[in-house]
């Protein structure tokens, strides 16, 4: 028999965990009058936004609980990725699945991510609510300069991102799996603008000065002690980025009911460096993930670090260890169909050499919701990622739609 949920508790989790934020947040906002406003006007955003997409997603993940009392099937974390252009290169441990499949087969997945990035400085973000009721420009030398000549430093970025992940998996051993991911990315300049203006303007969301810049258009402008960039135009249109392969070890079980699986990965600069679509440079990294399933629920705890090498363009980012926290929980709605859940915490790819902004050297929080449908050997995911806490160094919104063909799946 499946486990009742009902829309209220939902809710009632959903609205201690928004009380919690924003406790926090307004610690924060005493410290600054302009600068918080804007700061709590963000979290606001954010907070209207999640209560939305609960409102969405839940009557069409929950309608179908009755369907079937057959025995369902866990898959583990949502397979996205950071889609953060800040460090967005470097290489990034994909969330642990918790999908088995029998000695000598294999399984493939795919990934395609979107996402919208408006972020800048505080001056930025009063500039160009300033130019508001002059309607709109396309960014300019004069805008530009406008900005190099704000104290302090400053930046906006200004554009969008869509990518592509094809991974293989292969079973060597009844608990050593290799796989080998290839990537690509297209850089757009905002065709989710205009959408994402007009649901602001619908729930009373800031505007963050969106409406003084030409819709559509990319713009990348660094003015930081360590590092001056401007790019008016997407730099490149796209192209491959650099692959990965890794290795899996599963079996191991640590605590009653907890399963541990240690994964290490490297990304590989084929190519060499090239601006948006390679560092040109080698990063390593480890993860543990611990996994408990029981009944209709799972828990996971994923904890990794990776070597960054470090990028010179189109903003330095000195080398670093970089470690990374997910926490996730997922519940079988039907025998087919499965919630997911789960936050992200990261550190920041800045560091004080390069720039004194806490809006970039803060770590990076963002939550993620999605659903999955298995239909025989296939599995078909569409997750949502919003950012939290430190708001301008990741993604405003971020879509992912998965699919994977598992052949010889077996049961954990």
């Amino acid at each position: 028999m499946l486990a009742t949920i009902t829309p209220n508790a939902v809710a009632a989790s959903y609205y201690t965990i928004v009380y919690s934020l924003h406790s926090r947040g307004h610690g924060v906002i005493a410290t600054s009058d302009s600068a918080g406003r804007s700061l709590l006007a963000r979290e606001n955003a954010m907070t209207r936004r999640l209560v939305i997409l609960v409102a969405a997603v839940w009557p069409m993940a929950y309608s179908g609980v009755a369907a079937s009392q057959d025995d369902g099937a866990f898959y583990g974390l949502l397979r996205s990725r950071d889609l953060s252009p800040f460090g967005f290169l470097r290489l990034d441990m994909r969330p642990a699945h918790a999908v088995s499949i029998a000695p000598g087969s294999w399984a493939i997945e795919t990934e395609l991510g979107y996402q919208n990035t408006w972020a800048l400085s505080p001056e930025v973000e009063r500039y160009l609510t300033s130019l508001e009721p002059t309607g709109r420009r396309k960014l300019g030398p004069a805008e530009v300069q406008a900005i190099r000549d704000l104290p302090g430093e400053n930046y906006l970025l200004d554009i969008e991102t869509g990518t592509f992940d094809f991974t293989f998996h292969y079973k060597l051993a009844p608990n050593w799996t290799a796989y080998a991911i290839a990537s690509a990315i297209t850089y757009q300049g905002g065709f989710l603008d205009s959408t994402i203006e007009q649901f602001h303007d619908t729930f009373g969301f800031s505007s963050f000065g969106r409406p003084a810049i030409a819709k559509n258009q990319a713009a990348l402008i660094y003015d930081l002690k360590g590092s001056q960039t401007v790019f008016l135009e997407k730099p490149t249109d796209g192209g491959l980025t650099d692959p990965t392969i890794g290795f899996r070890y599963t079996g191991l079980q640590v605590l009653q009911d907890w399963r541990l699986s240690l994964e290490g990965a490297v990304k590989i600069p084929v190519a060499g460096r090239r601006l948006l679509l390679s560092t040109g440079r080698t990063d390593v990294g480890v993860q543990a993930s611990l996994q408990r399933a029981r009944n209709h629920h799972a828990i996971y705890i994923d904890m990794a670090a990776v070597y960054y090498a470090g990028a010179r363009e189109p903003a330095k980012q000195d080398s670093q260890i970089i470690p990374t926290l997910i926490l996730g929980y997922e519940y079988q709605l039907t025998p087919r169909t499965n919630l997911n859940i789960q936050a992200y915490a990261s550190k920041s790819v800045y560091s004080s050499d390069v720039t004194d902004l806490d809006e970039l050297t803060g770590n990076k929080y963002q939550y993620s919701i999605g659903v999955r449908h298995r239909r025989d050997n296939m599995l078909i995911t569409f997750g949502f990622t919003e950012n939290v806490q430190n708001i301008n160094n990741t993604p405003d919104i971020g879509l992912q739609l998965g699919f994977a063909y598992v052949p010889h799946r077996r049961s954990l």
